[in-house]
């Protein structure tokens, strides 16, 4: 979907160890992270992907999905031995009795085997014919079997891609390219329908396939239904005293937030609407307050601290 792969924005090789990737993300979160570039307005967005790409290579199944999806962005999953790529088109060829055993077909090797002419060169053994019983048993197998088979696969998208939704052009494992509709706002384990996008059954019709998304985490939002939770982290100071702080939405806005004085550890604000959208609702943004204690003051600070809580009553 995307050119530059995970492997390329941590700078490794595909067959790097997971110590080589550790070390590659140390380094750069260290170099982009948005602290130490308070002047450039794209740092936030590239530490957001280096810790995007980390979070998925750093864990072995994860990335172990992640190859496979590169690799065929349907996983892999779900077609082994259902048909596709069988034969061409997957369908069973039919072979003309005629044409490979003669005029007379199976009836005149029946014959030598059994002897008797029977009527239209049927060989007959007890008056019973052995060819038109086997083509019985055959055709009540065949009803017994089911006419279409259906597939199931994965599709992994990144957290954005579930986000925005929209059409992308998918190719699969028969070499069909498909348009396949992602619903906006998408989460994991949701699943689609396919009419006829399945392998071919026996009696030559197309099954269904079925589509599970696989959506992969963010590296700041944690993701509750349609509401999205982020935490942001201030002074112990800030909290008493308030401050105002600019929290980044999913779909690239900053929206100003008031944090009160008085501010508790772990209170949480609510901005409406700043959630996921989807096609039907909207969901929330919370905002949980971390609050940060100091545990390295010197002692001059010490002493400012303690004289200014005095001459505040607050000791």
């Amino acid at each position: 979907m995307a050119n530059t792969t995970y492997y390329d924005t941590l700078g490794v090789e595909e067959d790097a160890s997971a110590r080589e990737i550790k070390k590659a993300y140390r380094r750069l979160a260290r170099k982009h992270h948005p602290d130490r570039n308070p002047d450039d307005p794209d740092a936030e967005e590239r530490f957001k992907k280096i810790q995007e790409a980390y979070s998925v290579l750093s864990d072995e199944e994860k990335r172990q999905q992640y190859d496979a999806q590169r690799r065929n962005p349907f996983g892999g999953q779900g077609f082994g031995g259902s048909g596709f790529g069988q034969g061409g088109n997957g369908r069973r060829q039919r072979v003309n009795i005629n044409q490979e055993f003669g005029q007379g077909g199976l009836g005149d090797i029946f014959e030598s085997f059994f002897g008797g002419g029977g009527v239209g060169g049927r060989a007959q053994r007890g008056g019973r014919d052995p060819f038109s019983q086997a083509q019985q048993q055959q055709h009540r197998q065949r009803r017994r079997q089911p006419q279409t088979r259906d597939a199931e696969t994965r599709l992994h998208l990144s957290f954005d891609e579930a986000l925005e939704g929209g059409r992308q052009t998918v190719e699969l494992p028969s070499g069909e390219s498909i348009r396949l509709r992602i619903p906006k706002g998408v989460r994991s384990g949701y699943k689609i329908r396919l009419r006829g996008r399945g392998p071919t059954g026996p009696a030559g019709k197309r099954g269904d396939l079925y589509v599970t998304f696989e959506v992969g985490d963010h590296p700041r939002y944690r993701r509750e239904g349609n509401d999205l939770h982020l935490t942001e982290t201030v002074s112990a100071l800030d909290a008493m005293l308030g401050t105002k702080r600019r929290i980044p939405t999913p779909y690239g806005q900053n929206i100003s937030v008031t944090i009160p004085a008085g501010t508790q550890p772990d209170e949480k604000l609510r901005l409406r609407g700043q959630g996921v959208k989807t096609e039907n609702e909207t969901g929330d943004l919370y905002v949980h307050v971390d609050v940060h204690i100091p545990d390295n003051l010197t002692e001059d600070q010490r002493k400012v601290l303690k004289a200014a809580a005095d001459d505040a009553g607050l000791r």
